[in-house]
């Protein structure tokens, strides 16, 4: 299992990946795992920066001789680098791995984008040394190689796809970008059980007990639209209860000043598994007011403790919000606000298709998902991993 992101380190990608990895060895699979040096993985060596991921990971494979490779590919997470003048040349630091491993490969996609959404990627970042116009400088340089590498961006994913390769989506919208893959939805189960008494939890957060909250979280980037809940006129019954933690592998250094009344900041970071879940048992719903995602382990989370989600209008939540899981709004601080009295007034009707929903997403299941594709694309001659799914 090779993801540069593992625990201790902050991010979905790797609390993901750990969470996959003791399912499928709760299984009974034998599962190794590499990583960059500040995660718990059986090996290490890879990051971002390092331009010899490729070589590393082929001495491991030489190593271990795995019967199958599974890659959670984030882009940014091997070091991405977007050509201004050959978009051929674009590229990231494990490219020469896919062509050189001889061992079947399972790739789960974390991003894809349709073109709009790729554009909306760039945003502004302060230049400490020329100020505003180096700001602008850098956003016409973003604006450009974004626009002339969108077809290799998305060529990096479908080449990942074909014999002795397979790919893992989560979505049907990221299936569609990506012909060929197979949808297996984002595992997600309480880390808490039995579930703690809302008052109870709320007590834990110093919470108000009778007031309906949504909850908000995640990394303090602009494209995930906390610029819409600072602007929010809450109605009288509702509370909005933020969590946001640092990306440490953007640029980017957003700061928000949440001084609307109707928010609650609780300025926590980064939670343990135990304490998002917990914080999750305290709140009525999400809501996710996104510029940008290929996806949503919040939102997987959140169904998975119950919670509907009021989201933007993006292709990836359709998928869910057709399932009545959720509501989707115009991306503007009066439409996520009337959605709530939306959401208050049929919160039954969201809640039962939660509740139907959520055991498709038990990590067992998940488990059981991928030990099948996994057997589709590795050689029965010498597949002692996979012997128990064949038994």
């Amino acid at each position: 299992m090779i993801s540069t992101e593992y625990p201790p380190m902050h991010g979905g990608v790797g609390r993901y990946c750990k969470k996959l990895v003791d399912s499928l060895r709760t299984e009974g699979m034998k599962v190794f795992v590499v990583c960059n040096e500040a995660g718990n993985g059986d090996y290490n060596g890879i990051s971002p920066n390092n331009q010899n991921n490729s070589k590393v990971l082929l001495k491991i494979v030489k190593e271990v001789k795995p019967d199958v490779v599974h890659v959670q590919y984030e882009h940014g997470l091997y070091g991405i680098h977007l050509d201004p003048i050959n978009p051929r040349n674009t590229r990231t630091n494990i490219e020469s791995f896919y062509k050189e491993c001889t061992v079947p490969i399972v790739t789960t996609f974390h991003s894809a984008y349709t073109f709009t959404q790729w554009m909306k990627l760039v945003v502004p970042l302060n230049n400490r040394i020329f100020g505003r116009f180096g700001t602008f400088l850098r956003m016409g340089y973003d604006y450009w190689t974004h626009l002339l590498n969108y077809k290799s961006f998305n060529s990096l994913n479908k080449q990942k796809i074909g014999s002795n390769k397979a790919g893992i989506v989560f979505s049907k919208y990221l299936a569609n970008i990506i012909p060929g893959s197979t949808l297996i939805y984002h595992g997600a189960q309480p880390s808490i059980s039995p579930p703690m008494d809302r008052k109870e939890a709320r007590k834990k957060f110093s919470l108000p007990e009778k007031a309906n909250i949504a909850l908000a979280i995640g990394f303090m980037t602009a494209t995930k639209g906390w610029d819409i809940i600072e602007k929010m006129k809450m109605p009288e019954d509702w509370k909005v209860v933020i969590n946001t933690s640092q990306n440490h592998y953007g640029r980017e250094k957003l700061k928000g000043r949440f001084e609307n009344e109707g928010i609650i900041n609780l300025n926590r970071g980064f939670l343990s598994d135990e304490d998002l879940s917990l914080l999750f048992y305290c709140v009525d719903a999400l809501i996710l007011p996104y510029k940008v995602t290929s996806g949503s382990g919040v939102m997987y989370d959140g169904l998975a403790h119950g919670l509907p989600f009021i989201s933007s209008k993006l292709e990836f939540f359709k998928e869910f919000s057709d399932k009545k899981l959720g509501i989707m709004a115009n991306r503007n601080p009066a439409e996520f606000s009337n959605s709530l009295i939306k959401l208050k007034k049929n919160y039954k009707q969201y809640k039962d298709a939660v509740v139907d929903l959520r055991k498709h997403l038990l990590w067992k299941e998940v488990a059981k998902k991928h030990f099948l594709l996994y057997d589709s694309i590795v050689d029965y001659a010498s597949s002692p991993l996979i012997e128990k799914i064949r038994g």
